[in-house]
């Protein structure tokens, strides 16, 4: 019988837990035995007692991941748990591949068998497996309500006896997921809401969320694959700052989202355009963790430049832990469902969702993307 481990997150403020006693439940009813480590769901509202009534043995400590046949973990492990690791166990995870070059070699090394879960691709049959969108959802939905609670105004038109209060601005950059749902919590606050994205594809969506879709010029193609923006020019993003300094400048709030997979997230908000915000004004910039879209963003750190507060957190989905976990579990579970045919686990090389997901095999980096920066000798120490 195929044992899976459930360690504690290792991260720092990681809160989340790659397995909840839901998917435990599953997962035991699937054949599979199942270890959690004491403590593992705490942060996220799931105590040790629910898991065991799922079906889970709780263990003492990490020890136990050296012989799973299974690990699970939301953030990348550290080295020191990928030693751990027996000699092709399988590893699910979110494993950040193109900023982690010396951890993807070292899974290969270990000849470990490890599933990128940012890597699932974006395709109808994937999507309940995609955790960057669940996790993206969450995000957009957390940072307006960040922004909401830093702002000093009210989000929505309020009539009172003292007069009227007109209701909080709100410039979205990028509408992918998470800036569609940032958008639907803004408007479901009060705001008046418009997004920018260089997807023109993008515009219905926006507007049947009652976002107002900010128009741009001369828009390239720029739908890249698997429904992400792709990169576009230096030119075209001079013209899109010049169009949205004018609508920045009329904002209260400025929540960007825009990110490239693989690359550093593009720059969408100079200084200069932070400086013709009003005092008081909110940024939160979602893309904080792979560099920022706003010139002055400081991963998770608070910077106040002439009166603007520019936010930089660098994991808002694992503020909203319980549910974070819950969906981020269940995207895990449909994904290892793919391994486990007639109770063994196997890599099924005819499987396009397995295939794209799959990171290390054998001793080998089997992702061509990663692969080709590995070879190229530029993986950081």
């Amino acid at each position: 019988m195929s044992r899976v481990f459930v360690p504690q997150e290792t991260r720092t403020a990681e809160h989340r837990v790659a397995a909840v006693p839901e998917t435990v439940k599953k997962m035991v009813q699937a054949g599979f035995t199942v270890e959690v480590q004491r403590g593992a769901g705490v942060a996220a509202g799931f105590t040790d007692a629910a898991y065991e009534a799922a079906g889970a043995t709780i263990v003492a400590s990490a020890a136990t991941m050296k012989t799973a046949d299974v690990v699970l973990k939301v953030s990348e492990p550290l080295v020191t748990e990928v030693d751990a690791l027996r000699g092709g166990a399988i590893l699910l995870s979110l494993l950040d591949p193109y900023r982690n070059l010396p951890l993807v070699r070292r899974l290969a090394e270990r000849q470990v068998t490890s599933f990128a879960m940012e890597l699932v691709p974006r395709t109808t049959r994937a999507q309940a497996m995609d955790v960057l969108s669940s996790q993206a959802s969450i995000a957009g939905y957390k940072a307006v309500l960040l922004a909401a609670s830093r702002i000093g105004k009210y989000f929505p038109l309020m009539m009172t006896a003292a007069g009227t209060v007109q209701p909080s601005r709100v410039v979205i950059l990028g509408a992918g997921v998470a800036g569609l749902q940032a958008l639907a919590t803004a408007k479901r606050l009060g705001a008046i809401v418009e997004v920018s994205d260089v997807r023109a594809a993008v515009k219905e969506q926006v507007e049947s969320l009652g976002g107002r879709f900010i128009e741009l010029p001369e828009l390239p193609a720029a739908d890249g694959a698997g429904g992400y923006a792709k990169e576009v020019s230096q030119e075209f993003l001079d013209k899109q700052r010049t169009i949205l300094t004018a609508r920045i400048a009329a904002a209260d709030v400025v929540i960007t989202t825009a990110q490239v997979p693989g690359k550093k997230a593009p720059l969408l908000m100079t200084r200069e355009m932070v400086e013709v915000m009003r005092p008081g004004s909110v940024v939160v910039d979602l893309a904080a963790s792979t560099g920022g879209n706003c010139e002055l963003t400081r991963v998770n750190e608070e910077v106040v430049h002439n009166g603007v507060l520019v936010l930089g957190p660098g994991n808002l989905a694992g503020t909203v832990a319980t549910d974070a976990s819950l969906l981020f579990s269940r995207n895990v579970f449909n994904f290892l469902q793919l391994l486990w045919k007639d109770k063994q686990l196997v890599v099924p090389e005819d499987d396009d969702v397995v295939i794209g997901t799959l990171l290390t095999h054998g001793g080998k980096v089997r992702a061509k993307g990663v692969a080709a920066l590995l070879e190229d000798g530029t993986a950081r120490a």
